[in-house]
């Protein structure tokens, strides 16, 4: 068990001076599951609330920060493929960005590749 572990540094802290270190690894693991170690109120957004409506009082909790817990095998290769998407859908938009600039400046410069025809961009581009 790690000394930088939140759970143990605040568990040290709060212990007596002879028994911060008489505990052993296995056993800060096992006070670790036991007393449920979590983390509430270190999120970056922390929202909660209270709504009266009608007689009824209702309360929201909204929380949002980075996951720090291990994914699943399925949560890992759904991030991965959402990862390849978002790759690929930026590498696109570069390419027919970069496509239209070319065209542009060949456009701009005279040059026809196929006579009489043209896609009308440039035209566009001038008028706007």
């Amino acid at each position: 068990m790690s000394e930088q572990d939140a759970f143990v540094k605040g568990l040290k802290e709060r212990l007596p001076d002879d028994l911060r270190d008489s505990f052993s690894n296995e056993q800060l693991s096992a006070l670790k599951v036991a007393f449920g170690a979590r983390q509430w109120g270190r999120h970056p957004v922390d929202l909660r609330g209270t709504l009266k409506l009608w007689r009824w009082r209702y309360y929201f909790v909204l929380l949002a920060g980075r996951n720090q817990r291990d994914l699943s095998r399925a949560q890992q290769e759904l991030s991965l493929t959402a990862k390849a998407l978002g790759v690929s859908v930026f590498l696109m938009i570069s390419l027919l960005v970069g496509l239209l600039f070319l065209y542009l400046i060949k456009s701009a410069l005279g040059i026809n590749l196929f006579s009489g025809y043209s896609l009308g961009l440039w035209d566009w581009f001038k008028s706007g």
